[in-house]
């Protein structure tokens, strides 16, 4: 479930964040990819990191936990948005 939140709340962030910055849109498509991408990485840096509130693993009840919700939320969120920014950055730097 919280495997999930993340990945979904990436391809917000990055679809969010190529709006946001037109240089680093690269299309719909390649931002909810980077930011599936970069939800799922997100997500699991904050479990690594050891984090069970932020992370979702609070427990037995994780999945219906808001305070681990929200974390996913975020986590995933911001984690798409970082890499598409780094994709976006990436390709402009190749395409000079």
């Amino acid at each position: 479930m919280e495997l999930l939140i993340s990945l979904i709340s990436g391809a917000v962030g990055g679809n969010v964040v190529g709006g946001l910055l037109k240089n680093l849109n690269q299309g719909a498509i390649v931002n909810s990819v980077a930011g599936i991408v970069g939800g799922g990485l997100g997500g699991q840096i904050l479990n690594m990191l050891g984090s069970p509130e932020l992370a979702g693993a609070a427990g037995e009840a994780a999945g219906l936990d808001i305070g681990a919700i929200i974390g996913q939320v975020a986590g995933g969120g911001v984690g798409g948005g970082v890499v598409l920014a780094i994709v976006g950055v990436i390709k402009n730097m190749m395409a000079k």
